[in-house]
């Protein structure tokens, strides 16, 4: 599903407060589903059980939105976003391992604090989160051949040369395709970061 980014992240808030409004609970669910599996897979939840907590995550703010004000001064939506998976992540935890072996306690802990480790592996999801939506815009704006050159080049680390032979196209043309989507990434990605306040 393409997120379009019409409805704005605090108007995204406000009609969340509306638990009944499927379509703001869709949206919610699209925008950051997968940042919020990403997260819980850093921590160490299975991937069979992602979906379960992402409904736990989602049930946590159905419960809390009606009071939920969006007060950028108090805080980022990112950090409460990130407190509330958190949170879901250790209930997961609990419930898994209420009979936890001493020597798995640790492990446990490591995984459920809220550290550094923490806040850097929500930080490198919340990246790559942002750099996925500003890539299905890519995908839309740009050419399949000017994709794929970017894909060789850029991302797969293929020299220019070897792209432009491979391809059929010049060097330049390499080096444009990558630079084009380089700038529309940037300027998408800074535009998604203002947008979530």
């Amino acid at each position: 599903m393409v997120v379009s980014h019409v409805t704005t992240h605090t108007t995204l808030l406000q009609q969340l407060a509306d638990s009944d409004n499927t379509d703001a609970w869709q949206e919610f669910y699209a925008r950051y589903g997968d940042l919020m599996r990403g997260f819980a897979r850093r921590r160490g939840v299975q991937p069979s059980d992602c979906d379960d907590l992402l409904q736990d995550v989602i049930l946590k703010l159905t419960r809390s939105m009606p009071q939920f004000s969006y007060d950028p001064a108090r805080g980022k939506f990112r950090g409460y976003l990130k407190t509330i998976t958190v949170r879901a992540i250790i209930d997961k935890f609990s419930q898994k391992h209420a009979q936890t072996p001493v020597e798995n306690i640790e492990e446990f802990t490591r995984l459920s604090s809220d550290d550094q480790e923490v806040e850097q592996a929500w930080e490198i999801e919340w990246r790559r989160y942002h750099l996925r939506q500003a890539m299905r815009f890519v995908e839309m704006e740009f050419s399949t051949k000017d994709l794929n050159l970017f894909q060789a080049y850029a991302v797969e680390g293929q020299s220019a040369g070897q792209v432009a032979e491979q391809a059929g196209v010049s060097v330049d043309q390499v080096y444009q395709a990558k630079s084009q989507i380089t700038r529309r990434l940037s300027a998408l990605i800074a535009s998604q970061v203002d947008a979530e306040g």
